[in-house]
């Protein structure tokens, strides 16, 4: 890119170079430039989940009187577009990153602020004191990965789990005639049928819709609330409560 194609934010660490368009400013670009790790960015899930979750968090913060109306309207409605996927290519860091996800959650909240201000009218939110209000990127970025990950078991693999499982019970029923010689130790065995066979790999899958099954209460317990080191603190004790309302 040219001179011409950046813009110059600032951060407590001075200035850096942003491409113009990006909806993005300084923290995420520092991050940018920190993980050239994998190529590979945030799935579609989590980006969903970080843009309903601060959509959430913003009207909790409203219902609370901690955030102004129309910061919260506008805080809301941007995060709703990226919850949407309207702005997937504004997340470019990579997914190996911080343990903590500190840089995507700033990059949610830098993007938001962005959105905002591009509105008509706009509104001027900051990314940490308004965006990432009552929140820390140790309590908001595994919720979102709870949340992600629970969307994706419900509406993604348990389907198509189940899918696979149907198929090989048809299999098996369809071959319960067909004798084909059991295998142990790399030698032939005793006889068993095609079907018995099929009918053991659907088991399995079987077995696995149920672990993930089992899986889903857990991930439904919800970090959010606890902030930077799960005390809660510097955020309202009815957050979490109110939250699961949205």
């Amino acid at each position: 890119m040219s001179e011409q194609q950046y813009r110059i934010e600032h951060d407590t660490m001075g200035e850096v170079r942003v491409p113009a368009e990006a909806l993005w400013r300084a923290q995420t670009q520092r991050a940018v430039e920190n993980f050239p790790i994998s190529g590979r960015g945030l799935e579609r899930t989590q980006i969903r989940a970080l843009g309903l979750l601060k959509g959430a968090c913003a009207q909790v913060n409203k219902d609370l009187g901690l955030l102004a109306p129309e910061k919260a309207d506008a805080i809301i409605a941007a995060a709703q577009e990226i919850a949407d996927g309207k702005h997937d290519d504004q997340f470019p860091i990579d997914v190996f990153q911080t343990g903590s996800g500190t840089s995507s959650n700033m990059n949610a909240n830098e993007v938001i602020a962005s959105i905002a201000a591009q509105a008509t009218p706009p509104v001027v939110v900051h990314p940490n004191d308004d965006v990432n209000m009552s929140q820390s990127s140790n309590d908001t970025f595994p919720t979102a990965t709870h949340l992600a990950a629970t969307e994706a078991a419900v509406r993604d693999l348990i389907p198509a789990l189940e899918y696979l499982q149907q198929a090989l019970s048809t299999k098996a029923k369809a071959w319960k005639t067909v004798v084909k010689s059991g295998r142990t130790h790399l030698m032939d065995a005793v006889p068993v049928t095609l079907g018995q066979e099929f009918g053991g790999y659907a088991r399995q899958i079987e077995a696995g819709i149920e672990r993930v099954r089992a899986c889903l209460p857990r991930l439904g317990e919800l970090p959010i609330g606890g902030t930077a080191v799960g005390t809660g603190l510097n955020a309202p004790t009815a957050l979490a409560r109110k939250l699961l309302r949205y």
